[in-house]
């Protein structure tokens, strides 16, 4: 649901009655990954999408449904080989979908509005709902202060369930997660939970942070393909004649600072994004010295293969480990003979995505593995439906 809440706020704003089918688990090859969602109003108009096409028809007629109805419905939709005629992915794999209708004016109408209105704000928020429990209930969760919303007055239930949203706005995504089965509260004064339930946490959070160090030629290429890829993207050097607006006009910021004294001022998350351009051991070293310590998703350092070795014997004498080095990616980017400063972002932003995903960087048509990898789980203290 949060993956359409620009247009859902207008929804809720406006008063529209509506249903909102999400996708809450995968198997094998899919073209959209938990979350993705597709909503229809009670006028017929759809915004969204829970795959390429293959059963948006069929989803449509759901939610169509579940507006006469007033009932949620939990659909799956898979690949039937001994019926050509079925509805199902032509790629193979399966999808789980949650249907649920929206009634303007109800209390979990608003808590959905809250909820949608913040994440299309850029807060980092989180809504969980009960797949296996009664409908018509919503939590909406954010990184500090207490949930909106009941998941039908079960406090234990809600407590768990704020313990693994907020876990999983760490990182944000969208999973199932069963909680309770008699555990052990996480209040910690030793009580039971009681029956388990199985959750679906959708998180939305803030764009990733790519910070990229240089204000050179490539940096401007590597900034455009950065923002298309959907990250905030900040562009920093040391040297004000390089470092403007009017040479990243892109960039969401530019900063004139030394790089190292830059990313001392930041507070990263683990899918923040590095590149160090600067081709400079002055700005380099020290630079990556703290970068290679923190726990973001991607450093990558541009040189050549004689600068690399130089760059890794200065980095040793300041002390990083052999682990702590490994984390470096250089030189930066795949093997796709780049050249120009676009090619060269296309090879750094490819490498990036295949980290992201554990992808292999070779060619599909030479490898056996699913092209679609199920995403790793994203939650702590909980164990995925």
């Amino acid at each position: 649901m949060l993956d359409i809440a620009s247009e859902l706020s207008r929804w809720c704003a406006q008063g529209r009655d509506f249903a909102v089918a999400t996708v809450v688990a995968t198997s094998g090859s899919t073209p959209r990954r938990p979350g993705a969602a597709l909503a229809v109003d009670a006028g017929g108009t759809a915004a969204g999408s829970v795959s390429g096409g293959c059963v948006e028809a069929a989803v449509y007629d759901l939610c169509r449904q579940a507006l006469v109805t007033g009932e949620s419905l939990l659909e799956r939709f898979g690949y039937d080989e001994d019926d050509p005629f079925a509805v199902g992915l032509s790629c193979g794999g399966a999808i789980d979908v949650l249907v649920t209708p929206v009634r303007a004016g109800t209390p979990v109408a608003g808590t959905l509005a809250a909820a949608l209105t913040a994440a299309a704000g850029g807060e980092a928020v989180a809504l969980v709902r009960i797949l296996d429990g009664p409908a018509g209930h919503a939590l909406f969760v954010r990184p500090d202060g207490p949930p909106a919303g009941s998941l039908g007055g079960d406090v234990r239930l809600e407590r768990a369930a704020a313990a693994q949203a907020r876990a999983m706005l760490e990182t944000g995504g969208t999973s199932t997660v069963r909680v309770g089965d008699g555990g052990v509260d996480d209040d910690g004064d030793g009580s039971r939970c009681g029956p388990g339930s199985t959750l679906l946490i959708e998180t939305s959070v803030p764009p990733p942070r790519m910070i990229v160090f240089g204000a050179v030629d490539f940096a401007a290429a590597l900034v455009r393909v950065g923002a298309f890829l959907g990250h905030r993207v900040t562009v920093c050097d040391a040297r004000a004649v390089f470092a403007t607006k009017e040479r990243f006009p892109q960039a969401d910021e530019v900063v004139v600072d030394w790089p190292h004294r830059y990313l001392d001022s930041q507070r990263l998350d683990r899918r923040a994004v590095l590149c160090v351009l600067t081709h400079d051991a002055k700005f380099d070293v020290p630079l990556l010295e703290r970068a290679l310590r923190l726990p973001v998703a991607y450093v990558g350092a541009m040189g050549s293969r004689r600068t690399h070795l130089e760059r890794l014997r200065r980095l040793r004498a300041a002390g990083l480990t052999e682990a702590e080095l490994a984390r470096l990616r250089s030189p930066i980017g795949l093997d796709l003979g780049a050249r120009t400063p676009e090619e060269t972002a296309l090879s750094i932003a490819s490498e990036i995505v295949a980290e992201r995903h554990g992808g292999t960087g070779r060619p599909l048509t030479s490898t056996r593995t699913p092209i679609h990898r199920e995403p790793a789980a994203l939650c702590r203290g909980g164990r995925p439906a």
